[in-house]
């Protein structure tokens, strides 16, 4: 589990290796990650924007952009927190992601980036 704060934002990061929706004899690889988005901070805010970095052990990069996250804009009030479950494919059974959530504090709404730290996928066998 890895966690940072932004400006008031607390970000949490919990992966999981999926072994049933694997396929590593065509280099498909499946990971889930929890995140929690707590506000620690005096102000309401919603996340706008995601936007993520991804990669592979065998160095590829890839960079997934969008509204939201799964399909929502949740605006979090001050000691409240928005958890999510979403997954990504690798092509190897070792990589980490990292990005930033674009938020917007409601008060005045100022446009701010939280960091999302990097976290690492790696396949449970590779633990062992």
């Amino acid at each position: 589990m890895v966690t940072t704060i932004t400006e008031g934002v607390k970000i949490t990061v919990e992966t999981q290796y999926q072994p049933e929706y694997s396929n590593p004899a065509n280099e498909h690889f499946m990971f889930a990650y929890r995140i929690s988005i707590e506000n620690v901070g005096n102000y309401a805010v919603q996340l706008m924007r995601r936007h993520w970095h991804i990669f592979d052990s065998n160095s590829t990069h890839r960079e997934v952009e969008g509204e939201g996250v799964v399909g929502v804009q949740p605006i979090i009030e001050p000691g409240q927190s928005h958890e999510y479950i979403s997954g990504c494919n690798l092509k190897t059974d070792m990589g980490s992601m990292k990005g930033e959530y674009q938020m917007v504090r409601l008060m005045d709404n100022s446009v701010f980036d939280v960091a999302i730290p990097e976290f690492y996928l790696v396949a449970s066998y590779k633990l062992n």
